[in-house]
């Protein structure tokens, strides 16, 4: 059998620069934010923007998703066959606004309030009745005159075979 020497008798070679301090010829730069920070903040900013503007318009949304469903509750109320109640609304409403980030002509932002429009449904449903109506009672109108027209004609053709 061979014998194998024993290695941890023999010393390990290391380099001896390695173990000693070497001097230092260049200063150490000090810390300056990089231009890809103040990018991403600028974008961090204009991204929180954008989530104020769009929770407030989710908030907006189930405001007057409230008030239809209040106003359907309180129809329901009111023609109930079972137990009519004098007609108290369930819900009342003053004015509502929600918070919004505009941003400036110079490029800043001011944190401020836009006013939900509570009724403005119900005031394009009253318009949109109206033109309908209107419209309804030009064509009424111009049917009458056909109408009246083609008995006119109707008569003066009668007449004149008479003669």
């Amino acid at each position: 059998m061979k014998k194998i020497p024993d290695s941890y008798k023999q010393p390990i070679p290391i380099k001896v620069s390695l173990l000693q301090p070497t001097p230092v010829t260049t200063a150490i730069v000090p810390l300056q934010p990089q231009e890809e920070k103040i990018i991403s903040e600028q974008e961090r900013l204009i991204a929180q923007v954008e989530r104020v503007n769009r929770m407030a318009g989710e908030l907006e949304a189930a405001i007057l998703e409230l008030k239809a469903i209040a106003n359907t509750f309180n129809t329901q109320k009111r023609y109930s066959p079972i137990k009519p109640q004098p007609c108290k609304n369930i819900c009342q409403y003053l004015a509502v606004s929600v918070p919004w980030v505009k941003q400036k002509s110079d490029k800043s932002f001011i944190l401020t309030t836009r006013r939900v429009d509570l009724f403005r449904a119900e005031r394009e449903a009253a318009l949109l009745a109206q033109q309908l109506r209107q419209q309804t009672k030009k064509r009424l109108a111009s049917q009458r005159h056909r109408k009246n027209k083609n008995r006119a004609n109707t008569n003066t053709k009668r007449f004149f075979k008479k003669y």
